[in-house]
């Protein structure tokens, strides 16, 4: 521990040392050799200046109009006189070098009276570049706002504000990545959420040691609760809507700078089966169709464990004219029952990341004709029954039916574990296996919130909306297990209330 402390201390005093060694003139040097930084000297009517900035992230027209027409038009004397002169909002004078350096590198214009003057008048003039807002692609609603998060955290933001226009709602800022140093936004409803969760969020986001962050699910993986679990503890969105409605319960929402994904919590394992079009829809529709999630996803992790399991250990249980068809079927397949699942989901697995990966309109019939093609052909080469083949299929087309593609690919990983436990030992190998996964799950949390609430712990408050999407009118208050500072969303007497005109 004290080898520990004293390698720490060396190093800050080194880190402190670079500090004070590094000046504008070593900044200066460094930047030189890329082909993309302007430096010359600007010669006005009464004075001259340095002026330096990288012209692949400033506006060319800004510099000209704003700048240099100004600066040939006025006589100045001080970097004081040039910043009264100049009629934009964002301008300060500061001699910190590690602060020039952020602001050059981030679109800023340098300017100096002299050439080695340690003070600098920076004038922000970043260009930013970006596509438009658009439809979503993963969470694709019929019904509903049509609008995705896009790469630029100022116009995600505001996609949310637009949404939720109160002054209670917050943002905090943070820099995160020792060379990206990527803006991380942290958006929460004063008043609404939970403060305890607002400071465990802002401290694992300070406390990230990484060089670079690019996406949102850099910072899912390096905050959650768990590292190692294959279930995500964070849901990530695209959607602003979505966004806007998980805040007004209580929930932080984490946004990165060049991500068109939002990230929320803390979260529960139901909120992985609740598309954001259930609430667009009357709540009969949605119940039944959250109902319909959770029975696919079932089928598709059990369905081929319980087939190798029946068929290796348990043949006793295909009940007689079931079990003719089933011999008929597998009377030229020379593989085990799991080598010929595993067979075919490897093949499954081979079409979806080739579908993936492809250009969209390749990846659509690689995935049409491959799965036909190859299925067809493993059936007549005599390498699979077609009873699998179905199962297979199925099982493939149910695990399609998870809204959110995280849980998607932590459903497709969790159904090979299954399937060495039901080749080991049958039935009962599937039973030990679920009873891990269950007691994994008991002991994972997000945010330190119970992940599988409201089965355990058991709240039966929380389950108007969880397996079913009760009215509206039903939900009153907010979800308890994120323990919101205000529960209530609206008045529980006056919800029910009905308000026509009397004729």
């Amino acid at each position: 521990m004290f080898k520990r402390l004293k390698h720490s201390k060396k190093r800050a005093e080194k880190d402190c040392k670079d500090k004070k060694e590094f000046n504008i003139d070593d900044l200066l040097k460094a930047l030189k050799p890329s082909k993309d930084f302007q430096r010359f000297e600007f010669k006005a009517k009464s004075n001259t200046c340095w002026i330096s900035f990288i012209k692949t992230m400033v506006n060319p027209d800004f510099v000209h109009r704003d700048v240099l027409s100004i600066l040939t038009s006025n006589p100045f004397n001080s970097l004081e006189e040039i910043q009264m002169l100049l009629p934009i909002e964002q301008k300060l004078i500061i001699s910190d070098v590690r602060e020039i350096q952020k602001k050059v590198m981030a679109g800023s214009i340098m300017i100096q009276l002299n050439e080695h003057d340690a003070d600098c008048l920076l004038i922000s003039a970043v260009t930013v570049e970006s596509r438009q807002v658009a439809m979503p692609e993963v969470e694709f609603t019929v019904v509903g706002p049509k609008e995705a998060f896009v790469e630029s955290l100022d116009v995600n933001i505001n996609l949310i504000r637009k949404r939720l226009p109160l002054p209670q709602l917050q943002m905090r800022e943070i820099e995160v990545g020792k060379i990206s140093n990527t803006r991380v936004a942290v958006m929460y409803i004063d008043g609404l959420a939970n403060q305890e969760n607002i400071n465990t969020i802002m401290q694992r986001i300070s406390d990230i040691e990484y060089d670079h962050i690019i996406d949102s699910s850099y910072i899912t993986q390096m905050i959650s609760d768990n590292k190692n679990s294959p279930f995500p503890q964070m849901l990530d969105t695209e959607r602003p809507d979505r966004v806007s409605a998980v805040l007004t319960e209580g929930k932080i929402a984490i946004l990165v700078d060049g991500s068109p994904h939002a990230l929320y919590a803390p979260i529960t394992i139901v909120e992985f089966f609740s598309a954001f079009e259930d609430y667009f829809q009357i709540w009969h529709m949605a119940s039944l169709f959250r109902l319909i999630r959770l029975f696919a996803v079932t089928f598709s992790v059990f369905s081929t464990p319980f087939y190798v399991a029946i068929l290796t250990y348990h043949y006793e249980m295909i009940p007689m004219n079931l079990l003719a068809t089933l011999i008929s079927s597998r009377a030229d397949v020379p593989f085990p029952p799991i080598l010929e699942v595993l067979i075919l989901e490897v093949v499954i697995e081979l079409l979806r990341e080739a579908g993936a990966r492809l250009p969209t309109k390749v990846g659509q019939t690689i995935g049409i004709v491959g799965g036909i093609v190859i299925g067809t052909a493993s059936v007549d080469a005599g390498l699979t029954s077609s009873i699998l083949l179905i199962i297979v299929a199925l099982a493939a087309l149910a695990s399609f039916t998870t809204p959110v593609y995280q849980m998607s690919n932590t459903i497709r990983l969790i159904r090979f574990p299954f399937l060495l436990f039901a080749q080991l030992w049958g039935l009962i190998g599937i039973a030990i296996f679920f009873a891990v996964m269950v007691g994994h799950l008991l002991s994972l949390t997000s945010m330190g919130r119970p992940f599988i609430e409201p089965i355990f712990p058991p709240r039966l408050a929380d389950l108007k909306d969880a397996f079913f999407r009760m009215p509206f009118n039903r939900q009153a208050k907010r979800p308890i297990y994120q323990r919101p500072e205000d529960p209530m969303r609206a008045n529980p007497q006056r919800i029910n209330e009905k308000h026509d005109n009397e004729k």
